[in-house]
C-alpha cells in the first residue's frame, strides 16, 4: 500500500487517554477518505480515546487492514473491555476490512467478550492474527467457538444475493496464548468448518500430545487447502505424530511445516518421513525439525523423502537432534540442497541463501556421547549391585548372635518377673521365639 492509503501512529509511545488528547492526531485519518490500512501499535489508548478513534473509523469504507498489535500497555483489565468494544464495533461496519491484528494485547477470560463478539460476526475476515493474549484454555476456546460460528454467519451470507463473494477465513494465527489441550476440542471443530484456511500458526502453547492430535484429526484434517502449518514449541511426542503422519498426507498444497521443538521423538520422526515420502507434497518448501530427538533413523528418513518425494524442497532445520554431523545422510541433504539452490541461480553469498539447505548444526547431541554416558552409568550401577551384594553377604551368624541377644534379655525379664499360677501367653511367646533360633541353650 502507499504512503498515501496508510495512516500509522505505530511505534510513538503516546499515552493517549481522552478525546483531547488523541484530537491532534486523528486529523490526517479524519481527512483521508481513501485510507486502506490502519497501524496504531506501540501507543497506549484509553476508553476515551478509543471512542473517538471509533468514531473516525467508522466511515472508512475502504479499510482493508487494521493492526491494533500492543495498544493496551499498562491498561487495567476494567479498562479493555469497554475501549476494545468500541473500536471492534466500529470495525463491523467496514465491509473490505479482512486483515485485524491484535497481538501483544492481554485478552484474559475477563477481557475476552468484545472479541469473541467480533470475531463472530465480521463476515469480511480473511486473517486474524492473535500473538501473546494471554488467552489460556477458557478464553482460547470461546475464541475457537466465535471462529465456528463465524464460518455459519459467513455460510448465510453466501445464500444471499451477491454473497458469492464472501471470503473464506485463510490465515489464523494464535501463538504464544497458553490455548493448552483444554481448548482444542472448540479449535478442531472451528478448522473442521473452516476447510478452506491456508496458514495456521499456532506455537507455543503448551499444547499436549492428546490435544494435538484432536486438533489435527478432528480438524486440520479437513483443511485440504493448507499452505502453512507451524506447532513449533508444542509437545506432540509418538502418539501426536502418528496423527500428523495420517493428516499430511491430506495436505497437498503444503509448502511449510514447522513442528520444531515438539519432542516428535524417534519413532514419530520415522513416522513422518515415511509420510512424507508418499509423493503427494510436490510444493513442500521448508521443514522445520529441530529439537525433537530425531536420531539417525528419522534423518535418513527424511534425506530419503527430500531425495525422492520432496522435488520443491529448498529449507531443512535438524539442529539439536540425536546424530553425527559426519552421517551420511547430512551431508546427502547438503548437497542436494545446494545443488538445487545452484540450479535456481541463488550464490551462496546472496541475500536469499538463507531460505535454502540446512541450518546451523552446532547443537547436536551425539549417540556417540550417549553411548559413553550410558556405559559410564552401566558401570556405576554394576558397582551399585556389588556393594549391595556385599552388604547381604553379613554372616548368619552375626544375625543369630543378635536375636539371641535380644531373646536372652527378653528370658531375663521374665524370670524377674512373679511365677505366674496359670499359663502365661509371654512364656509361650518366648518359647516360640527360641525354638525358631539355630543356636541351643544349655541348661
Amino acid at each position: 500500500m502507499s504512503s498515501s492509503t496508510v495512516f500509522s501512529l505505530e511505534g510513538q509511545g503516546l499515552r493517549l487517554e481522552s478525546a483531547a488528547d488523541i484530537e491532534p492526531h486523528l486529523r490526517p485519518l479524519q481527512e483521508n477518505s481513501a485510507v486502506e490500512e490502519i497501524r496504531l501499535g506501540g501507543n497506549t489508548f484509553g476508553v476515551a480515546a478509543c471512542e473517538a478513534l471509533a468514531k473516525a473509523l467508522e466511515s472508512k469504507k475502504s479499510l482493508q487492514v487494521a493492526n491494533l498489535a500492543d495498544i493496551f500497555t499498562s491498561r487495567l483489565t476494567s479498562e479493555i473491555p469497554p475501549a476494545l468494544s468500541a473500536l471492534l464495533t466500529a470495525l463491523l461496519h467496514l465491509p473490505l476490512l479482512h486483515t485485524v491484528d491484535l497481538s501483544d494485547n492481554a485478552f484474559g477470560l475477563s477481557t475476552q467478550a468484545p472479541l469473541v463478539d467480533f470475531l463472530s460476526r465480521h463476515v469480511p475476515l480473511r486473517h486474524l492474527i492473535l500473538n501473546n493474549n494471554g488467552l489460556g484454555p477458557r478464553a482460547g476456546a470461546l475464541i475457537g467457538d466465535a471462529l465456528t460460528a463465524l464460518h455459519a454467519k459467513k455460510e448465510a451470507a453466501r445464500k444471499e444475493p451477491g454473497g458469492v463473494d464472501v471470503p473464506a477465513l485463510e490465515t489464523v494465527i494464535c501463538g504464544r496464548n497458553r490455548l493448552e489441550n483444554g481448548s482444542m476440542e472448540a479449535w478442531a471443530k472451528a478448522f473442521a468448518a473452516h476447510q478452506g484456511v491456508q496458514v495456521v500458526k499456532m506455537v507455543q502453547n503448551g499444547i499436549r500430545q492428546e490435544g494435538i492430535s484432536l486438533l489435527l484429526m478432528d480438524g486440520l484434517r479437513h483443511a485440504r487447502h493448507l499452505r502453512v502449518l507451524d506447532l513449533q514449541d508444542n509437545t506432540i511426542t509418538a502418539v501426536g505424530s502418528r496423527a500428523l503422519a495420517d493428516a499430511v498426507v491430506a495436505w497437498t498444497n503444503l509448502q511449510e511445516l514447522g513442528v520444531g521443538d515438539c519432542l516428535l521423538s524417534a519413532r514419530g520422526s520415522v513416522l513422518l518421513a515415511d509420510a512424507l515420502a508418499k509423493g503427494v507434497h510436490s510444493k513442500l518448501e521448508a521443514l522445520r525439525l529441530q529439537y525433537n530427538e530425531m536420531d539417525v533413523h528419522g534423518l535418513k528418513g527424511f534425506a530419503h523423502a527430500a531425495k525422492n518425494a520432496l522435488p520443491a524442497l529448498k529449507r531443512i532445520e535438524v539442529n539439536g537432534n540425536v546424530f553425527n554431523e559426519d552421517d551420511p545422510s547430512v551431508e546427502a541433504l547438503r548437497e542436494l540442497l545446494d545443488e538445487r539452490r545452484h540450479d535456481a541461480g541463488i550464490e551462496s553469498d546472496d541475500d536469499l541463501a538463507g531460505q535454502w539447505g540446512l541450518d546451523e548444526l552446532s547443537d547436536l547431541d551425539d549417540e556417540s556421547d550417549d553411548e559413553d554416558e550410558e556405559d559410564e552409568e552401566d558401570e556405576k550401577d554394576e558397582k551399585d549391585d556389588e556393594e549391595k551384594e556385599d552388604d547381604k553377604d553379613v554372616p548368619k551368624e552375626r544375625e543369630e548372635e543378635d536375636k539371641l541377644e535380644r531373646v536372652l534379655e527378653e528370658a531375663d525379664q521374665a524370670e524377674n518377673q512373679n511365677v505366674a499360677l496359670e499359663a502365661d501367653p509371654s512364656i509361650d511367646e518366648l518359647a516360640e521365639k527360641l525354638s525358631k533360633t539355630n543356636i541351643h541353650l544349655k541348661s
